[in-house]
C-alpha cells in the first residue's frame, strides 16, 4: 500500500480563511460565534452562528456565484487555497491522477428554501433550471473537479456531521490504493438559513445565548445548553509520499489510520458510553499499527451538547483509561461553532496543525469544568507541546462515526 501525507490545507472557517490565518486564530482562541447576519433572524429563538467573512467574488465571478449554491462557493475557495497552499499549480493538478472527495451534510439548503417560495408563492414552474444542480450534495466535489480539471476518482460522502472526516479517510483509501496521485479532499456546509437553524432549534440541540454568543459555545462545560451554528469548508490535499518528496513539496503529517462505525442504536442520541465512538477509535488506531500510549493529541467533536461531550468522553476513557492516561483533547467547535457536514475537514487541519506547529489548540469557554468530564480538555489556552500522534474524530446523527489518525512526518 502506498503511504499518503498532506500537503495543502485550506481551511474557510468563521475564525479564519486559509492555513496562516486559521491556525493563529487558533492559537489566540479567537471567537466565530456572533449575531446571525445572512437574513433576517427575528422570529427564531437562536440568532447566533458561526458565519464565515470572506469576499467570494475574489475567488469566484458574479455569474458563476449566482449558479452556485454556497456550501459550493466555500468548498471551491477551500480548494483554491489548498492547491495553493501546496504549490500545485493548475497543469499539475488537470489530469486523472488526481481526484476529489468533498461531502456535504444537508447540501442546498438555501437554494431549497429560496426556490421554496417561488413555488409557493409564484408557480413550481418558474423555479430556477439550476435548482437541482444547485443542491444536490455531490456538486461540491464535482465543481471542484471541474474548476481544476481533476479527472481521476470521484466521489462524496455523506454521513451528516461525521461527513468531512469520512471524506478524507476515503480520499486516504484512494491513493494507499494507487488510484491516484493526489486527492482534493474534505467537508464543506451552509446550514446558517431560517430553516437550517429552526430545524435544530426546535430538536433543543442548539445553544440559546443569544445575549452573549462570544460565550454560547462551551463543550465540555457543566453549563453548556447545546452547540452553535456554523458554516464553513475545511479541504485538504492528500498526496502520495514519493510522488510529493519528488516534487519538493511541504509535508504536513502523514496520514496513518481511518476507521468508520454504527452505533445501531438512535437517529440523534449517541450510544451509551460511547459505545460506537470508542469501537470507531480503537478501529482507526488499529489501521494505523499504533497503541493508544502513541497518540499525543486528540481533536474531539466536542459540540457542547449534554449527551455528545459526556458521552464523548466515555468513549476516550474506555479506549485510552482514566484521565492520566489519555491524551490532551480539545475541541475547535469551541471557536468555530459547529460546521456539521465541514466539520470533519476542518477539525482534521486543526489536528493536522497541532502536529505541524507544536501547539496544541484549546478549548474555549470552559470557564465552568464538569465533574463528571474530567479528561484534559486544553482550556483557554494553547499549549506548546511537540506531539508525533494526532487523531480527529467526529461523530453524526444516525450513529455514524469517524476517525483519522495522523503522524507527524520526519
Amino acid at each position: 500500500m502506498k503511504r499518503v501525507v498532506v500537503t495543502g490545507l485550506g481551511p474557510v472557517t468563521p475564525i479564519g480563511v486559509g492555513a496562516s490565518a486559521f491556525l493563529e486564530a487558533q492559537h489566540a482562541a479567537a471567537n466565530g460565534i456572533g449575531p446571525v447576519s445572512h437574513f433576517d433572524p427575528s422570529e427564531l429563538s437562536v440568532r447566533i452562528a458561526g458565519e464565515v467573512d470572506v469576499d467570494v467574488l475574489a475567488y469566484l465571478d458574479k455569474k458563476a456565484a449566482k449558479r452556485l449554491d454556497r456550501f459550493v462557493e466555500l468548498a471551491l475557495i477551500g480548494s483554491d487555497l489548498a492547491l495553493a497552499d501546496a504549490g500545485l499549480d493548475a497543469e499539475a493538478v488537470a489530469g486523472e491522477r488526481t481526484g476529489t472527495s468533498i461531502g456535504t451534510g444537508i447540501g442546498g439548503l438555501d437554494t431549497w428554501e429560496n426556490e421554496s417560495r417561488v413555488r409557493f408563492e409564484r408557480n413550481p414552474m418558474r423555479v430556477t433550471p439550476f435548482f437541482i444542480p444547485m443542491l444536490i450534495a455531490n456538486m461540491a466535489s464535482g465543481h471542484v473537479a471541474m474548476r481544476h480539471g481533476a479527472t481521476g476518482p470521484s466521489t462524496s460522502v455523506v454521513t451528516a456531521c461525521a461527513t468531512g472526516s469520512g471524506s478524507i479517510g476515503d480520499a486516504y483509501r484512494i491513493v494507499q490504493r494507487g488510484e491516484a496521485d493526489r486527492m482534493i479532499a474534505g467537508g464543506t456546509e451552509a446550514p446558517v438559513t431560517p430553516m437550517g437553524i429552526a430545524g435544530f432549534a426546535v430538536m433543543k440541540a442548539l445553544s440559546t445565548r443569544n445575549d452573549a454568543p462570544e460565550a454560547a459555545s462551551r463543550p465540555f462545560a457543566a453549563d453548556r445548553d447545546g452547540f452553535v451554528i456554523g458554516e464553513g469548508a475545511g479541504i485538504v490535499v492528500l498526496e502520495e509520499l514519493e510522488h510529493a518528496k519528488a516534487r519538493g513539496a511541504r509535508i504536513y503529517a502523514e496520514v496513518v489510520g481511518y476507521a468508520t462505525s454504527a452505533d445501531a442504536h438512535h437517529i440523534t442520541a449517541p450510544a451509551p458510553g460511547g459505545e460506537g465512538a470508542a469501537r470507531c477509535l480503537t478501529w482507526a488506531l488499529r489501521d494505523a499499527a499504533l497503541d493508544p500510549s502513541d497518540v499525543g493529541y486528540l481533536n474531539a467533536h466536542g459540540t457542547s451538547t449534554p449527551a455528545n461531550d459526556l458521552n464523548e468522553t466515555l468513549a476516550i476513557k474506555t479506549v485510552f483509561g482514566e484521565r492520566g492516561d489519555a491524551p490532551p483533547v480539545s475541541s475547535t467547535k469551541s471557536m468555530t461553532g459547529h460546521t456539521l457536514g465541514a466539520a470533519g475537514g476542518i477539525e482534521a487541519i486543526a489536528a493536522v496543525q497541532a502536529l505541524h506547529s507544536g501547539v496544541l489548540p484549546p478549548t474555549r469557554n470552559l470557564d465552568v469544568p464538569d465533574p463528571d468530564l474530567d479528561l484534559d480538555y486544553v482550556p483557554h489556552e494553547a499549549r506548546e507541546v511537540d506531539v508525533d500522534v494526532a487523531i480527529s474524530q467526529n461523530f453524526a446523527f444516525g450513529g455514524q462515526n469517524a476517525a483519522l489518525v495522523f503522524r507527524r512526518y520526519a
